[in-house]
């Protein structure tokens, strides 16, 4: 079965060290960059900042409430970070790169799209790149605050 992926990307004014500070602390700052629209409610169940954390979320998507216990995974520390849902095993990166010669950040958010029928991957698709440019925003606004 193919993959499809959801995907967004920002370039935003801050460095790459404060970006995914921000990124991975799911006590404090993590929580600021959520649409509240699309995100219901996010509790740490274990850790709170980085690998080896574990929350759980709720997201309300096409008109449908969902509810995730994901695990927290750095495959490269400063760079990548993973949210693998638990009982799914999809996984949704936030892949953070600085650009050289440069005071910007180039800030990715991807989903693979694993496991779902191909209508549900197609529908899913641009509702979560709608949600991710929205999460990129609110980052970008918390990021360059700072």
């Amino acid at each position: 079965m193919k993959t499809r992926t959801a995907a967004a990307s920002k370039m935003i004014n801050a460095s790459a060290e404060q970006i995914y500070k921000i990124i991975a602390d799911y006590c404090n700052t993590h929580p600021l960059i959520l649409p509240k629209k699309y995100f219901l409610s996010l509790h740490v169940e274990k850790g709170g900042v980085g690998a080896g954390t574990i929350i759980n979320f709720s997201m309300r998507i096409l008109g449908r409430t969902q509810d995730f216990r994901s695990l927290i995974t750095e495959p490269q520390p400063g760079r990548l970070l993973v949210e693998t849902d638990i009982r799914s095993e999809t996984p949704t990166s936030f892949q953070v790169m600085p650009v050289e010669d440069s005071s910007l950040t180039r800030v990715t958010i991807s989903t693979e799209l694993r496991g779902r029928n191909w209508i549900e991957a197609l529908l899913a698709r641009p509702v979560l790149e709608r949600i991710y440019r929205q999460e990129l925003e609110l980052l970008a606004r918390l990021a360059e605050k700072k």
